[in-house]
């Protein structure tokens, strides 16, 4: 049991050779990768440098979170929201409380319905002037930022989509604050 013939000493001797040629084979695979990678691809350096660079300056997405929230709330302007339709509902329940049932038609008409459009015609004027105000924010922008870099095309029309919503809806708003649109019916 403890001694070895000569077969399987020669056996183990050569298993161990075959396993260190192996090694030796692998590593100079290696070594011939490694080589053949770096003069493949000169310039290395470089593309660190441009990488470090667009990681030092600004990326610009904040002005493109600034265009899109733009577009979002001139939008919201035109379609209304749930905090105008909130304070139109109130305004209403406002209007029939202090209102009483001897008071006349035209009274109650402005009173219930005329207050609470006025309310949401003014909460969306909110709404399209924050638009108007983010927009021109995010297209002036590059006028105070890194010089030589140019602002992307699709934050320059979404932002310009925002301005051109909150105007509309500051106009409408307007309009329909001041009863030009859609005003109240006569009650007499």
């Amino acid at each position: 049991m403890g001694t070895k013939t000569v077969d399987e000493a020669g056996t183990t001797e050569a298993a161990e050779v075959k396993r260190d040629e192996e090694a030796v084979d692998a590593t100079q695979t290696e070594a011939t990768t490694e080589a053949t990678t770096e003069e493949d691809q000169p310039g290395t350096d470089e593309v660190a440098e441009a990488a470090a660079d667009e990681e030092a300056g600004p990326t610009g997405v904040g002005q493109g979170a600034g265009a899109v929230v733009s577009a979002a709330l001139g939008l919201v302007s035109l379609t209304g929201s749930w905090i105008g339709t909130v304070a139109a509902a109130r305004q209403t329940l406002v209007g029939q409380l202090q209102t009483s049932s001897t008071a006349s038609v035209a009274k109650q008409v402005k009173a219930v319905y005329g207050d609470a459009w006025q309310t949401s015609a003014l909460w969306g004027g909110v709404f399209a002037l924050l638009a108007l105000v983010v927009g021109v924010v995010v297209l002036a922008r590059p006028a105070f930022g890194v010089p030589g870099r140019p602002q992307a095309a699709w934050i320059k029309s979404v932002a310009w989509g925002g301005v051109a919503l909150g105007v509309i809806g500051l106009l409408l708003a307007v309009l329909k604050y001041t009863d030009v649109l859609l005003g109240l019916p006569s009650a007499g």
